[in-house]
């Protein structure tokens, strides 16, 4: 299979699938209920995540099942679907979810993720953080119609370039697959969303996601494996600044769900939800298009790395004045 054919094959699967899962999951009941809590009215199948795992995998591992290390990213990954799947079904403990996902991680890390800032253990034991906060910061964006498929989906395709600039063939293959798969999904995740994506789908792309920005900056300078990282996952990054900060200082329990993600601050400032859903995308596209040159080490990383920080933190900050609660608030576990 061409490599240019992967991204077609992602596309039509997830398009063409969509709509039987929904169907299986409405039959099976398998539907996420309205509450104050979430920005949907009514009940809404949320099996969308299988078919992304589904049409991104497939694709990928045909072309290079050769190579040993993609081997371990998939397998890791299809680890992290099937916790989430497990989740979707019967929601897990806390502690359930971090330690399948820390041993996802550390396959992977082991296997050539790797840093290279201080030559000791922490080496590893950093890259393994970071994954799996970034990887429960995209389940966190997935709170409303097309935000984590819409940032998903141009966060692949623009890291797929500086991934295959820097010879990280199957990288690029694979996020080129999970950016068209995303864009698959899109139509039947866009406001009103027909399906929702669930903990499968949201875990693995964030997961995808994370392992993919550290395999293609591990071997880069000290600035610029702290740098490209935070740059291509700011959207998930501030959204979950945002909540923590948030919740701490309102007293609120941090792990339970809740509207006071950015999404829900940004349909509070008057916007739509497909507004919202747009306004993410386009950050992430701007985001991930300004890592690419530090990357490439064509810029400076620490210029774009104080800019990068200095936006997010004024955005955590500012969005904090806009009112998301009220004493009447319902909350509840999981993320949300």
């Amino acid at each position: 299979m061409a490599m240019e054919w992967v991204g077609v094959a992602a596309f039509a699967l997830v398009g063409g699938l969509t709509e039987f899962i929904r169907r299986i999951a409405i039959r099976f009941a398998l539907t996420d209920r309205p509450s104050a809590r979430k920005a949907h009215k009514s009940p809404t199948p949320y099996l969308g995540g299988v078919v992304i795992v589904l049409g991104v995998l497939l694709p990928s591992a045909v072309l290079v099942s050769g190579d040993g290390r993609l081997r371990t990213l998939v397998l890791a990954s299809l680890a992290i679907a099937l916790l989430g799947f497990a989740d979707d079904v019967r929601p897990l403990s806390a502690s359930t979810r971090l330690i399948v996902e820390g041993l996802a991680a550390t396959a992977v890390v082991t296997t050539g993720g790797r840093i290279h800032l201080f030559e000791n253990p922490l080496d590893y034991l950093l890259p393994v953080l970071w994954i799996v906060v970034i990887t429960n910061s995209f389940n966190l964006l997935d709170n409303m119609d097309g935000a984590a498929a819409g940032v998903a989906s141009v966060t692949g395709a623009v890291l797929a370039i500086p991934a295959f600039m820097v010879g990280q063939r199957s990288v690029g293959v694979l996020l080129l697959a999970l950016a068209c798969g995303c864009a698959g999904f899109l139509p039947h995740n866009w406001a009103p969303a027909r399906i929702f994506m669930g903990d499968a789908g949201s875990l693995f792309i964030g997961f995808v996601i994370a392992v993919s920005a550290v395999l293609v900056c591990a071997s880069s300078r000290h600035e610029v494996i702290v740098a490209a990282p935070l740059m291509v996952t700011f959207v998930a990054t501030v959204d979950t600044c945002v909540v923590l900060v948030a919740r701490h200082r309102a007293g609120r329990p941090l792990m339970l769900g809740g509207t006071d993600h950015v999404s829900h601050r940004l349909r509070r400032l008057g916007l739509s939800t497909w507004q919202v859903a747009a306004v993410l995308s386009a950050t992430a596209a701007f985001t991930c298009l300004a890592a690419i040159p530090v990357i490439r080490g064509w810029v400076p990383a620490f210029i774009p790395l104080a800019f990068v920080a200095g936006a997010g933190a004024l955005l955590v900050w500012l969005l904090q004045k806009v009112p998301v609660y009220t004493a009447h608030d319902e909350t509840s576990p999981g993320p949300a």
